[in-house]
């Protein structure tokens, strides 16, 4: 069968639609999160740098702290259920929040508190997801899977950050927190209908969980292109954390714009998704998974250096210019580096794999947060994006000096 006949038939798939649909409207939802949940700890409780920078924190150190073991129970259960108890944990946490504000009882720590068990739900479901696409699909169709899930995610959080700030702007953000709760329980009706064999391995098989664990960091980082791809997901997921930081006190306080403004602005990334997603397949076909990663890699360091750049006046769009070619750029490297993991990696390994690559870069992401908060003390908004940006560009490096990548 030839592979455009097979990409056919993954979207002849029911249960693949199920699977991409369940996808595209919890990214929609995450999206609206992404401005509303540091928008409601800076304008609902008037939260500084440093706070928002532990919000930040909070939201990935379960990845630093339940990585590894999430990828041993990722190989050891069936991936479905663990993908829909996820969203239904997160929808939880989510709806807490408005019902705290109805209540005139939110405060921080509850933000926090929200924001430890999003960063649970989503480790579990981020190990389980990439692990559970090559069932779906195959391992021959991969590329096309992960390109067509991109192009869908970016298409439903097109509008996602726009309607963020427009819903932050007339209801609140505790109250726009409710319609990304609601996306997570859509999702967990969709993955429900999901039908995939799967078979776990077998009880007599698992050892000690510490020991399965280690298996999987052994492989990433006795894998030469696996421990590059870590350690520039590392660097980057550090310098995103210091960047989130910064993001809404450079454009709601240094650069005055309104809520609705700042949503806004925020679409250029979600484009450029959406641009990469459908790229990066044909890239990788015409020129190599190696070259798409290469180029990926060297867009996304210079593109960086638009961001900060951005004033008021012409010069404000030089913001969502810049992330819109971080977004598509990040978008061409990480489906193609993601596809050649699932490739190359044993079915039995595939969780730990996934868990580990996770553990390694995303494990970094609570420092990015924690040094923006405290940057924050020192320094101005502008400065930390600038200080961000820096991270990007020192980050991509141990990619951009590794030329072997260029023959895969």
């Amino acid at each position: 069968m030839r592979a455009g006949e097979k990409s056919t038939g993954m979207w002849r798939d029911r249960s693949f639609r199920l699977f991409l649909g369940a996808d595209a409207i919890s990214q929609f939802g995450t999206q609206v999160t992404i401005v509303a949940l540091p928008l409601a700890a800076v304008l609902t409780l008037d939260a500084s740098p440093f706070e928002v920078g532990l919000l930040t924190a909070a939201e990935t150190v379960a990845f630093l702290v339940l990585g590894l073991p999430a990828g041993v129970w990722v190989d050891r259960l069936r991936r479905r259920p663990i993908l829909i108890w996820s969203d239904l944990l997160r929808a939880v946490a989510l709806a807490s929040v408005p019902l705290a504000a109805a209540l005139d009882v939110l405060s921080l720590p509850q933000l926090y508190l929200v924001a430890l068990l999003m960063g649970l739900g989503t480790v579990f479901f981020d190990v389980a997801h990439m692990s559970f696409l090559p069932s779906l699909v195959g391992r021959d169709d991969l590329l096309c899977g992960n390109g067509v899930l991109e192009t869908l995610r970016g298409t439903a959080v097109l509008s996602g950050p726009a309607l963020g700030g427009w819903l932050v702007h007339a209801i609140t953000a505790p109250i726009a927190l409710f319609a990304d709760a609601i996306s997570y329980l859509v999702s967990a009706l969709l993955l429900g209908g999901v039908r995939v064999e799967e078979t776990p391995a077998p009880a007599a098989e698992r050892r000690r969980l510490r020991e399965e664990a280690a298996e999987g960091i052994r492989y990433v980082v006795g894998h030469p292109l696996l421990r590059r791809f870590a350690v520039i997901g590392a660097a980057v997921m550090v310098s995103n954390g210091v960047w989130v930081v910064a993001q809404p006190f450079f454009l709601l306080r240094t650069l005055d714009v309104s809520p609705g403004l700042y949503g806004l602005l925020l679409t250029g990334s979600p484009v450029g998704s959406l641009l990469g997603g459908a790229l990066a397949p044909r890239l990788a076909a015409r020129y190599g998974v190696g070259r798409a990663m290469y180029g990926g890699a060297a867009l996304a360091s210079t593109a960086s250096l638009l961001v900060p750049l951005a004033a008021e006046g012409w010069r404000l769009t030089l913001y969502p210019l810049g992330c819109l070619l971080l977004g598509m750029s990040g978008s061409v490297y990480n489906i193609s580096q993601l596809s050649y993991r699932q490739r190359i990696t044993p079915e039995r390994l595939l969780g730990r794999m996934n868990a580990s690559m996770r553990f390694l870069m995303w494990g970094a992401a609570p420092l990015g947060g924690l040094l923006g908060g405290v940057l924050g003390i020192w320094f101005d908004a502008h400065a930390i994006l600038w200080i961000a940006v820096c991270g990007f560009l020192l980050g991509h490096l141990p990619v951009l000096t590794h030329r072997p990548l260029l023959r895969l």
